[in-house]
This record gives C-alpha cells, sequence and structure tokens, in this order.
C-alpha cells in the first residue's frame, strides 16, 4: 500500500482491512497494514503465540508461521462494538471470531478485545487480547498446554 493511499486511513479502515487479512489468513495482508516500528502486544497467556511481536516483520513472520501451523479457519469476524476513544488514534474493538477446525470440522468461537492505535494510516500499537485457551481447546490441545504450563514436555 502506497504511503499516500494508506495516510488517509482512519483506524475503522484500517480495522476492516485487519478483519479481511485475518479471516483471509494473509500474513502479508496484514503485515502491511503496521507500520515498520509497531508493537503487537498479547498480554493474556496465548499458548504457541509471543508475547508480543516488535516490528512489521517479525508480525509478517509470526503470523505466516502460526496460521501455517494451525487448522482453525476463521470464517468471520462478528463486531460486538467498536468504541471511540478521545484520542482519534485509537479505538476499541469487541469481536467474536468465528469458524471451523479444518481437521474435526468443528465450529469455534473465540471473543477478543483489541486497542488499537493507527497513525498516519498505518497500526502503530496493537494490544490484542484473545482468549488463547479457547484457542487451545478448540484445537484439541489443552492437555498439551497443561502439560507446558506444568512443565512437563508430554502433551
Amino acid at each position: 500500500m502506497p504511503p499516500a493511499a494508506s495516510a488517509a486511513l482512519g483506524p475503522r479502515d484500517v480495522l476492516a482491512r485487519y478483519r479481511s487479512a485475518m479471516v483471509d489468513r494473509s500474513a502479508d495482508d496484514l503485515a502491511d497494514l503496521y507500520s515498520v516500528d509497531a508493537v503487537h502486544e498479547l498480554p493474556f497467556l496465548f499458548p504457541g503465540m509471543p508475547a508480543r511481536y516488535h516490528g512489521r516483520e517479525e508480525v509478517r513472520a509470526g503470523y505466516r508461521a502460526a496460521w501455517g501451523a494451525s487448522p482453525a479457519q476463521p470464517r468471520r469476524i462478528h463486531e460486538v462494538a467498536v468504541h471511540e476513544s478521545t484520542d482519534p488514534e485509537v479505538i476499541i474493538v469487541e469481536q467474536i471470531v468465528t469458524g471451523t477446525v479444518a481437521t474435526t470440522g468443528e465450529p469455534f468461537a473465540f471473543p477478543g478485545l483489541l486497542v488499537m492505535r493507527v497513525r498516519h494510516g498505518l497500526i502503530v500499537h496493537v494490544r490484542d487480547y484473545m482468549d488463547g485457551l479457547a484457542v487451545a481447546h478448540a484445537m484439541g490441545r489443552l492437555p498439551a498446554v497443561a502439560a507446558m504450563l506444568s512443565g512437563r514436555r508430554d502433551g
């Protein structure tokens, strides 16, 4: 996306593109929404994901690896609410990601909350609060997560 075109995008425009990249599982489209030095934080326990990505290229590599290893196929992101902030760069987003697990055909629904800061049409900071244990449960990975948390490697 050329810088001149992205500068006109506000937080809601970037959010729409963010959601599209998530549903399409396109690490490139997602990463291209971030500034070069952006920070994407995952403050809640999210097994298999780091606590943060620093920079566009870490976002790209991290999501490419995560999506490549995951059977989760998101189909839709349901908007619960988008809250405007007194800071025009920041929006708070309540949403539910729904889809199916390719290996089992089982549906999933993961609630989440994003706090997103967009400057000059690019994401500069995201705090991504997603229910990582619900994700692990849907993927059939709760025993492995429990083993990891208890220090064992047999799950």
